[in-house]
C-alpha cells in the first residue's frame, strides 16, 4: 500500500516565532544577511555568496535583465528565465554583466527623422533623459548625435521639431573608442566634465554609454552583489531539453550560476542535465530542483547539484497541487530537507545550501523559511509587482496592476520545465494568468522587506542566518490565533499621514 506520512503538511502561515533574548549587540543595524549560494566543504568559504537571502524566480513575468540589475544592486540574484531563444537569454546575461562594469547599452534611441514628441515619449517610457541619435534609431547604429534635457525647451520648441535640429551633433561630442577600459573612460569623463561618454567603434557605430553617475552608484548601493571583476552577478535558468546547446552559450556570456528550471526535480532528466554541466564545465555552479523531501534532496546532491531548490505547488500562480495532486506544504518540505542537509553535512563535511521556492505571502514568511533551515528564498509574485519586471503595467478600475503568469500557464507555453520525457505541448495548465498590484520600484520595496527581516531576527536574538536557524523557537498556531494576529474588533480609518 501507499506510504502515508503521519505528519500534517504545513505552510508558513501556520507558524509563528517566539522571541528570544535580544542582546545589546543584536540590533537591526548589526544583522548580517549574507548566506551561501553554492556548496562548500567544512572549513572553507563558498565560491559564491548572496549579500541578502533572496533570489528571483525563473519566470517570463519576473526575471529579465532589468530586474536582474536592480536586484543585484541590492545584494540579491536573479535567474534569467529560460523559456526564450538561447541567444536572447545569453544577451540578457551579457547586458547584466556589462551594466556594472560601466558600459551600458543604450535603451533610449531615435533617428534624425524623429521629433521632439518622440523624444519625450521615450523619456517617459524609460525614465532616461540621455537619448542616442543613430542612423537607424537602434542602440548599435551609426552615432549621429546625443540628446539631453539641455538640448530643448518645452516652453519654446514645437513638439514636431526634428531631432536633427536640436541634438548635439557627433562632431561636437567627446567619445571613447571601443576597447577602452572603464578607468580610462572615467578619466575622460572627469577631464572633460562630462555626464555621459559614448563608446563607438572605428565605423562610428554606437556600442555603449558610460555615465558619471555610475561612479556614485556603488556608494548608494554598498551591498550590491559583484563578481571578482566588480561586475554585477547574474544567474540563468536552463531546462532538461536543450541544455547541450544552451549551457555553452550562457557560459560564454559569463553567467555566474545556473539552475535547472523544473516543476519536479526528482527525475533522471535532471540528473543527466546536472551531470552534463559538471562533466563539461566543471567550474560552473548549478542548482537543481524542485523537490520536497529527503529522497529528492539526496538524489540531486548525488547528481552533483551545488544547491537544491525546495517546493512544489506553493507559488501564488501555481496549481500543480490542484491539477495533479502533487506537492507538499512549504514549511513541512523545508523542515525535512533542512534536516537531510544537516545530516549530509555531518556525514560528509559538505554543506549543500537549500532554497525555499514558493509559499511566501508575507515578508515575515521569509524569516520563517530561514528559521526552518532555508539558506535563501526564491520569489516570483513579490518581484512581478515592480517597475523593473518585464510585464506591462495596466490600469484596472482605479488602481494600477502588473501582469503576472506562471510558467505552467498556456500563456508561457513552457512545456520544457515539465519533465515528461517527450517533446510535447502542454496538455493541461499548472499555472494561471493573473494580475498583481503595482508597487513601484524594487529598491524602495525591498528596503522595507529587509528592514522587517532584520527587526524580526533581532527579536529572535539572531545576528546572522546561521544563528537564526540554531536559536529559533517556532510554534504552530490555530486558525483563531491567525485572526487574532491582525487588526480586529476595530473600525479602521484612513491614515492622515
Amino acid at each position: 500500500m501507499a506510504f502515508i506520512y503521519p505528519e500534517v503538511s504545513r505552510t508558513f502561515s501556520e507558524f509563528l516565532l517566539l522571541p528570544n533574548l535580544t542582546t545589546r549587540d543584536c540590533t537591526p543595524a548589526n544583522i548580517d544577511l549574507t548566506t551561501p549560494l553554492v556548496k562548500y566543504s567544512k572549513g572553507e568559504n563558498p565560491a559564491l555568496k548572496l549579500n541578502i537571502p533572496i533570489v528571483s524566480a525563473i519566470m517570463q513575468a519576473v526575471s529579465n535583465d532589468t530586474l536582474a540589475i536592480a536586484l543585484a544592486r541590492c545584494g540579491g540574484l536573479s535567474f534569467i528565465y529560460t523559456s526564450q531563444p538561447i541567444d536572447s537569454q545569453a544577451e540578457m546575461v551579457r547586458r547584466v554583466k556589462k551594466h556594472k562594469s560601466g558600459f551600458v547599452v543604450s535603451d533610449s534611441n531615435v533617428s534624425i527623422h524623429h521629433t521632439l514628441r518622440d523624444v519625450l515619449a521615450i523619456k517617459e517610457k524609460t525614465g532616461h533623459s540621455t537619448i542616442a541619435v543613430t542612423d537607424d534609431g537602434t542602440a548599435h547604429g551609426k552615432l549621429l548625435g546625443i540628446i539631453t534635457s539641455r538640448d530643448y525647451r518645452l516652453s519654446r520648441d514645437p513638439l514636431d521639431k526634428k531631432v536633427s535640429e536640436f541634438m548635439t551633433p557627433f562632431k561636437d561630442l567627446v567619445v571613447g573608442k571601443l576597447g577602452i577600459t572603464l578607468s580610462e573612460a572615467n578619466d575622460i569623463i572627469w577631464a572633460h566634465k562630462l555626464n555621459c561618454l559614448p563608446i563607438v567603434d572605428d565605423e562610428q557605430n554606437l556600442h555603449y554609454l558610460v555615465f558619471r553617475k555610475d561612479y556614485d552608484d556603488h556608494k548608494a548601493n554598498p551591498e550590491q552583489l559583484m563578481d571578482s571583476k566588480k561586475r554585477l552577478m547574474v544567474g540563468a535558468g536552463i531546462n532538461t531539453w536543450d541544455y547541450k546547446e544552451r549551457v555553452p552559450e550562457l557560459v560564454n556570456a559569463e553567467v555566474d550560476v545556473l539552475c535547472v528550471d523544473s516543476s519536479d526535480g526528482f527525475t533522471e532528466f535532471q540528473r543527466d542535465t546536472i551531470r552534463y554541466v559538471k562533466e563539461n564545465f566543471p567550474e560552473v555552479k548549478i542548482g537543481g530542483g524542485n523537490i520536497v523531501d529527503k529522497e529528492g534532496f539526496m538524489y540531486l546532491v548525488e547528481s552533483g547539484a551545488d544547491f537544491v531548490k525546495v517546493g512544489i505547488g506553493g507559488g501564488s500562480i501555481c496549481i500543480t497541487r490542484e491539477q495533479k495532486g502533487i506537492g507538499r506544504g512549504q514549511a513541512s518540505a523545508v523542515i525535512e530537507v533542512a534536516k537531510a542537509r544537516d545530516e549530509y553535512f555531518e556525514k560528509t563535511g559538505v554543506y549543500i545550501p537549500i532554497c525555499s521556492d514558493g509559499g511566501i505571502v508575507h515578508d515575515y514568511h521569509i524569516v520563517l523559511a530561514l528559521a526552518m533551515g532555508a539558506d535563501f528564498v526564491m520569489m516570483g509574485r513579490y518581484f512581478a509587482r515592480f517597475d523593473e519586471s518585464p510585464t506591462r503595467k495596466v490600469k484596472r478600475g482605479n488602481n494600477y496592476v502588473k501582469e503576472y503568469w506562471g510558467e505552467g500557464s498556456n500563456r508561457a507555453r513552457n512545456w520544457q520545465r515539465y519533465d515528461l520525457g517527450e517533446n510535447t505541448n502542454l496538455k493541461f495548465e499548472e499555472g494561471v494568468d493573473s494580475y498583481v498590484p503595482y508597487a513601484g520600484k524594487l529598491k524602495d520595496n525591498l528596503e522595507v522587506t529587509l528592514t522587517k527581516i532584520r527587526a524580526t531576527m533581532s527579536s529572535c536574538g539572531a545576528r546572522n542566518i546561521k544563528e537564526l536557524y540554531e536559536k529559533s523557537r517556532l510554534v504552530v498556531v490555530s486558525s483563531t490565533s491567525i485572526i487574532e494576529g491582525g487588526a480586529h474588533d476595530v473600525i479602521l480609518k484612513e491614515s492622515d499621514y
